[in-house]
């Protein structure tokens, strides 16, 4: 099994929390260069794999925008985001224009794929076949749908399908971080200050909506982490 440790941040602001997983990111990448420069030189490495992390936080409220994304999916000035306390930040992920606030769990996993599969495309399914287990788990029926990233309710209701999870990652030397997004109390009047992932014919939701009672992150935390670790096959290290 591949190792990794996780660590849950509580309540974190998106930059400093970016910054965290760039310090990571960056890490495990310079002992892969390291460890594969040695394999080059024929010296015995006997060194271990790079550890991969993975983090759980929730942000207060911030709009990020992905590198293929529109700045014009966020709908209302700057202005009125600081008058709400809104953060923004254009970042380096895949996808395009989301929120983060409370009641929103975000996972962000920084793996060496190396460890795993080179298959971006796999990873994804991956992650949202964690979601889409742990919202079973509160009797939602979840799922794809053709053509859109992401864990959606009610797939084949057309408009109606409601978004309750979106990804947006980066790899680098098959190391990956950002992640994904997961409703569980969010306050969805937030989603109206943009064009959620510049789809403007779908909408968004939550758990809590979805199974009508207020359901907490401290329920869901142990549920995802439990699919992603059968899903990917890692040993949570101590």
């Amino acid at each position: 099994m591949k190792d990794l440790h996780f660590e849950d941040l509580g309540l974190m602001r998106y930059k400093p929390c970016w910054d965290y997983q760039e310090r990571i990111f960056e890490k495990i990448i310079s002992q892969k260069i390291a460890k594969r420069d040695r394999a080059l030189g024929e010296e015995k490495d006997e060194s271990p794999h790079p550890t991969s992390r993975l983090l759980f936080v929730e942000h207060p409220h911030v709009l990020t925008l992905g590198r293929s994304g529109d700045a014009e999916n966020v709908v209302v000035s700057p202005a009125r985001l600081a008058e709400l306390g809104v953060d923004y930040f254009p970042t380096n992920r895949g996808g395009d224009i989301t929120y983060h606030g409370p009641g929103q769990l975000v996972a962000y996993p920084i793996l060496d794929l190396d460890q795993y599969f080179t298959d971006i495309h796999k990873y994804l399914r991956f992650l949202e076949e964690a979601v889409i287990k742990t919202c079973a788990e509160f009797g939602v029926d979840a799922g794809r749908i053709d053509g859109l990233t992401g864990v959606w309710v009610d797939i084949d209701a057309g408009p109606n399908a409601r978004k309750i999870c979106a990804f947006g990652v980066k790899a680098s030397r098959w190391v990956t971080m950002h992640g994904l997004a997961f409703n569980v109390d969010s306050d969805l009047d937030f989603f109206d200050l943009i064009v959620p992932c510049g789809i403007k014919d779908k909408g968004v939701t939550s758990l809590t909506k979805e199974v009508g009672r207020k359901v907490t992150l401290s329920e869901v935390k142990p549920l995802l982490k439990k699919h992603l670790q059968a899903l990917f096959s890692w040993n949570e290290l101590a």
